[in-house]
């Protein structure tokens, strides 16, 4: 987990050891504990809280039960995706350390996140973006109709979009995550975070490389709309509702319909933080603008 979430994180929110494989056992067990508690708390969802969570040994045993009851339909078992996914998740330790930079992202970026059960559970960006990985696994592997058959189902159900050949880094937050498109040929690095009904879309009906490759701990406001092969540099800022058609440069904001860089083109403002992590998306403001309501 970046050292920046690390500082910027509520001071509720409990703080994971930094050895990855200590982090994972951990993570499980802070999930099992908030379960315990909740189900306490609140009886009418403690059958529900044993039998997604409590009654399993791990997280991946966990999150493919609760992928598989979601994700299921009449003709679509909810035993045969159960299998599915956990077959992937307990063979492939990239897909079970990417789960477990996702709950971490959405903890620490989101003040709404109340525990690592509430994301688990309840977040649908972190249920969709798991679904993908092993819907991506299934397409690298040439089991293309069982991938495309999954991402049916993830945006019947989630209302999220991803092609099953877009590449996904870990360490990703889709927030609110309704209406979110991601195109086939599009790349998103680590640490990112993606706000509702975004767009990482192509310009036509052409094939080939044609969607737009998204660097580390970039942050793309609600609404915004990516189109084409292009590049979104480490770190940049795009804000809510603006239209990119042109490379966007590492550390810097891009805001408008067109998008415009903050700062001009020639000397666009560049900014030190990380804005996949920190969540800022309006300190550019003083910058762009003096409109006052």
């Amino acid at each position: 987990m970046p050292a920046e979430e690390h500082r910027n994180a509520s001071p509720a929110a409990p703080l994971p050891p930094t050895d990855t494989a200590e982090e994972a056992i951990w993570l499980w067990t802070q999930i099992k504990a908030e379960a315990r508690r909740d189900a306490e708390a609140e009886p009418a969802l403690a059958s529900y809280l044993y039998s997604t969570i409590l009654s399993h040994s791990s997280l991946e045993r966990s999150l493919s039960f609760h992928l598989g009851n979601k994700l299921c339909s009449s003709t679509l078992l909810s035993t045969l995706l159960y299998d599915l996914f956990l077959n992937n998740f307990s063979t492939d330790p990239d897909l079970r350390a990417a789960a477990s930079a996702d709950l971490l992202a959405a903890r620490y970026r989101d003040p709404a996140c109340v525990s690592f059960s509430h994301c688990l559970l309840n977040y649908k960006g972190f249920l969709a973006c798991q679904a993908h990985r092993v819907a991506h696994k299934l397409w690298t592997q040439s089991r293309r109709p069982l991938a495309l058959a999954l991402q049916s189902r993830i945006s019947d159900v989630f209302a999220v979009d991803i092609h099953p050949a877009a590449k996904i880094g870990k360490g990703i937050l889709f927030d609110h995550a309704t209406g979110v498109v991601v195109g086939e040929t599009a790349v998103i690095g680590n640490n990112v975070s993606i706000l509702h009904h975004v767009t990482l879309g192509g310009t036509g009906k052409y094939g080939g490389d044609r969607h737009p490759k998204i660097g580390d701990g970039v942050l793309i406001g609600a609404g915004a709309t990516i189109l084409g092969n292009i590049n979104i540099g480490e770190g940049a800022k795009i804000g809510a509702g603006s239209v990119v058609l042109i490379d966007v440069p590492p550390r810097t904001t891009a805001v408008g319909n067109p998008a415009r860089l903050v700062g001009g083109k020639e000397q666009p403002t560049k900014h030190e933080e990380c804005p996949g992590e920190s969540m800022d998306h309006t300190s550019f403001i003083s910058g762009w603008s003096d409109y006052i309501i």
